[in-house]
């Protein structure tokens, strides 16, 4: 094997070259989708921060497109290990709070569908207002049927969050 070959072997392809500069292209879109203030925590140089900041400016679909592989290109002078890990903690969080909502709609539906689904609710959350939880089912159900705005349904909601969410919180 002579040198040059032994030495292409070591360097990447041309085309896993490519593939990691669209990675590093994609993330910085991620970066720009991000609100102020966990763009500020990212800690990006200053740089990198202000082609992100121009780049939510820009509203021509050609000019941002090239704004975006400017990033890409910026992107190659930073670890975007550090990056990934607080993009995934904060999808995390997300993913973690859509679970929540949707346990909260269930238990409404069942609530809503079953009558007894209110003494297994209130079998498993102990101190749980039934009274409240039972006109508030009832009046949901009589709004559905009626066809009228769902006032109930929504401080149903509200009242299963707050009962789901103190067990929640503690797992």
């Amino acid at each position: 094997m002579t040198e040059d070959s032994a030495q292409a072997q070591d360097r990447p392809s041309k085309t896993q070259t490519k593939k990691r500069m669209h990675e590093l292209q994609a993330l910085g879109e991620r970066l720009v989708e991000l609100n102020p203030e966990q763009l500020a925590s990212v800690g990006l140089p200053e740089k990198l921060l202000d082609a992100v900041l121009e780049t939510r400016r820009i509203g021509g679909r050609e000019s941002r497109r090239r704004q975006l592989q400017y990033v890409g290109r910026l992107m190659r002078d930073v670890d975007p290990e550090q990056i990934r890990e607080k993009l995934a903690v904060w999808d995390g969080v997300s993913r973690e709070h859509t679970a929540r909502v949707h346990l909260v709609e269930r238990w409404r539906e069942r609530l809503l569908e079953d009558e007894a689904a209110l003494a297994e609710l209130a079998a498993a959350h102990p101190g749980t207002d039934t009274q409240h939880l039972r006109n508030l089912i009832r009046n949901a159900r009589a709004e559905r049927d009626a066809g009228r705005p769902p006032k109930s349904f929504r401080e149903l909601f509200r009242a299963l969050r707050d009962i789901l969410g103190e067990k929640m919180g503690s797992e």
